[in-house]
Order: C-alpha cells, then sequence, then structure tokens
C-alpha cells in the first residue's frame, strides 16, 4: 500500500495503517510511521498525541471503518430487503477486518497496555464508527420495516460486536467448529438478528425479506457472452457460477483436480467444510453450453500451460482470490440491471441455480443435498420455483386462446 500524498495527517494516518496492518499496533514505532509517512517524529506527537491517538484516527478517519456504514445507511432508500442490506454490509465489514487481521489482533489482545484514557477514546471511538449503522435501523425502524424494544443504538452495537467478535475468533483460534465457514456465520447471524433482536411488520414484510432474486435467462445468457468475449478463464468463471450453484468461497478454492468428467457427466468436488460433489450442468437457463466434453472449462483447461493446482488464477499465476472474482464479477456485470432495476449481485448466480434446479424438477430432499442446505433454508427456493411454474403456464394458457 503505497502512502498518499495528502495532508500531512492523513499521511500519517495511512502509514499506520500500513503498518498496524502488517505488524500490529505494539511493534509499530512512531519513528517507523513519521518515517513511511516522510514526516518529522514530532509532527506526528503534535497531530496525535502518541501512537494510541494515532490509532484512533486509524479507526474514526480511514475508508476502511467508515465507507461500509455510509453504503448501508444509502441501501436504506434504495432497496426494501433489510435480510440483503444486512447481509451485504456484514459481508463487506468481514471482507475489511479479514485485510488487517495484524489490527484486529493487536486491539484485542494489547489494549490491556494502553494508558487508561487511551482505552477510554478507543471506546468513544468504535462508538463513533457505529453511528452510521445505527442511523440505517433507525431509518428503517421509522419507515414501519422493522419493530423493536431496543434503541437503534443498542441493535448496532449488537450486530458489530457480533461482526468483531467472528473476527477475533477467526484471527486468533485455529481449527475450530463453531461454523462452517464465512457465509455460514453470516446466513445465520442475519437470520438470528432479524428473528430474534428485531420483529419486521407487517407480515408482507418477512417475504420481501427472504425473497429469493434469480436473475432472468437474458441476463445470465448476456453475462456469459461478455465473459466469453473477454477470455477463457472469465467464460469458465461464469460457467461455473452459473452451472455449479457454488458460493464464490467454494469457487476460488477448486482445484484441477476437483474436476471430475466422462462422457456422460462433469462433477466438481468440494472438499472443505461442507464436503460434497455437485454437477456442472451444461444446460443453464435453457441454453446448452458445450457438451461434457468440450465446454468453457474444458476449453479453458485445455488452454493452460502452468502447472499450478487451482482450477482459476489471478495475473500472477496464484490462485483467484475471493475479492478478485467479485471484481470480475462487477466488471462484467456493468450497466446491466435486474428485472428490480438492480445491479446483479454475484451471489444471485447461486440464487439462480437453486431456482433453475427445482424448475427443472430436482426435489427438495436432493437439493439439500447438493447444496448443503437444510430444508428450512431453501423454502423460499420452492416458493420462487413454483411461482415461475405458475407464470410459466398462465403464459401458455393465454397462447392458447
Amino acid at each position: 500500500m503505497a502512502v498518499q500524498r495528502n495532508s500531512t495527517r492523513q499521511r500519517l494516518v495511512y502509514a499506520a495503517l500500513e503498518l498496524f496492518a502488517v505488524q500490529g499496533v505494539t511493534e509499530t514505532t512512531t519513528k517507523q510511521i513519521a518515517e513511511l509517512a516522510e514526516v518529522n517524529e514530532v509532527t506526528l506527537f503534535r497531530q496525535f498525541g502518541n501512537k494510541h491517538g494515532l490509532l484512533l484516527a486509524v479507526i474514526e478517519e480511514t475508508p476502511i471503518f467508515t465507507n461500509l456504514g455510509q453504503n448501508l445507511v444509502q441501501q436504506a432508500s434504495q432497496t426494501s430487503s433489510i435480510y440483503q442490506a444486512l447481509k451485504d454490509y456484514a459481508t463487506a465489514c468481514l471482507q475489511a477486518l479479514e485485510g488487517i487481521p495484524e489490527v484486529v489482533r493487536s486491539v484485542v489482545g494489547e489494549s490491556g497496555q494502553y494508558p487508561a484514557e487511551n482505552r477510554a477514546a478507543l471506546g468513544q471511538g468504535f462508538t463513533k464508527a457505529n453511528r452510521y449503522v445505527a442511523e440505517y435501523f433507525a431509518t428503517v425502524i421509522q419507515s414501519g420495516q422493522l419493530q423493536t424494544h431496543l434503541p437503534a443504538e443498542k441493535l448496532a452495537s449488537l450486530l458489530n460486536g457480533m461482526l468483531l467478535g467472528y473476527a477475533v475468533i477467526e484471527f486468533t483460534s485455529e481449527f475450530h467448529k463453531l461454523w462452517q465457514n464465512r457465509e455460514d456465520f453470516l446466513e445465520n447471524l442475519v437470520t438470528l438478528f432479524l428473528h430474534g433482536a428485531v420483529s419486521q411488520v407487517p407480515q408482507s414484510s418477512i417475504v420481501s425479506v427472504e425473497k429469493v432474486a434469480d436473475l432472468p435467462a437474458s441476463l445470465v445468457h448476456s453475462i456469459m457472452q461478455r465473459a466469453k468475449k473477454v477470455g477463457l478463464q472469465d467464460y469458465a468463471l461464469m460457467y461455473v457460477l452459473f452451472g455449479a450453484g457454488l458460493s464464490t468461497t467454494e469457487v476460488v478454492r477448486l482445484e484441477r483436480s476437483h474436476y471430475i468428467q466422462d462422457t456422460n457427466q462433469q462433477l466438481l468436488q468440494i472438499t472443505q467444510e461442507n464436503i460434497r460433489q455437485v454437477p456442472l450442468n451444461q444446460s443453464i437457463m435453457g441454453k446448452r453450453y458445450g457438451s461434457y466434453q468440450r465446454n468453457p472449462l474444458t476449453q479453458w483447461l485445455k488452454s493452460r500451460k502452468d502447472r499450478q493446482s487451482a482450477l482459476f488464477l489471478d495475473e500472477n499465476g496464484n490462485p483467484f482470490p475471493e475479492k478478485e472474482l467479485r471484481q470480475k464479477w462487477q466488471a462484467l456485470t456493468a450497466d446491466l440491471l435486474t428485472p428490480e432495476g438492480q445491479p446483479p449481485k454475484i451471489e444471485q448466480a447461486q440464487q439462480t441455480w437453486c431456482v433453475d434446479m427445482l424448475t427443472r424438477g430436482i426435489d427438495l430432499p436432493n437439493l439439500s443435498i447438493l447444496t448443503g442446505w437444510d430444508t428450512t433454508k431453501l423454502q423460499p427456493y420452492v416458493h420462487r420455483a413454483k411461482e415461475k411454474a405458475a407464470l410459466e403456464q398462465a403464459t401458455l394458457l393465454d397462447q392458447k386462446i
């Protein structure tokens, strides 16, 4: 991370964040921060008093801690799905924390070494960063979408406390079995939060929160065609996303050995957490993309000359990171809109696959096996598949007249 050429204060804040993220707060010296920011150490003391005062500025002033809450506030007027808004916020928050694990470890493990006044100020800093989430809750409570006996500030504190607790456990404890993965934690967190801490009213709001946002066939095919024009790997990535019903985490963890094919089928072996095999369908939303022997994924694999075990690679030949997959999705879906007028989200690829499988006749127990989800979680997908079937039948009846 290059220290930005802004004001002296900003340069010190960004230099501190860079060093804190790499080596922790305790191991970072004010001299190192001043040198990276290219200022005199005396300037640091004049601006922030000491290193822990600078830590407070990092928490309060860097986009990593402020943009997330601001984006959540904006969503209050952009989406009626409280579930999706909270899920998106929680996902972004954990991704941000995962980018600075040493900062989290330092704040948790080293705060006992801070002077009392700095610990008090640190608490105030977290409170300030919490205000945007509280503002979101206040907005949806005022609009009547949520009913709760707790004030918005307390709800925000509960949500952020749970997210920070997850980060602390993940960064300080290995081999625990508290949850399968981040996605499993997020799904259960948001569901528990909405149905435990608050009540949604009226009844129709529950349907809105749990509504499955699958993508129409025309939009899916547009994304596939865009990916095909970009390159073999992009085409294969979208093929796997729409053809296998995997989460983004599962996709980036795939290795070459996990791809199994013969003349009658192609399968993907999921080897971490929720271990299972899933089919990689040739047909996606009514359109066939090659055969079991020749399709976007086989073409990508045949083009490779490397010995890397990962199924997908970044530009440096390393395993494709989840963050880059999300960026790739944003690039491929730029200027495209869902029927609701929103930009497509990468999670909707998995939702689309589930609905498509149900529409094509798979039963609920078998879909539960393929996804690793319990049947309760799949109920909204069943409802959505029935809804699409009803619309299709009504259309056919109209065409007979």
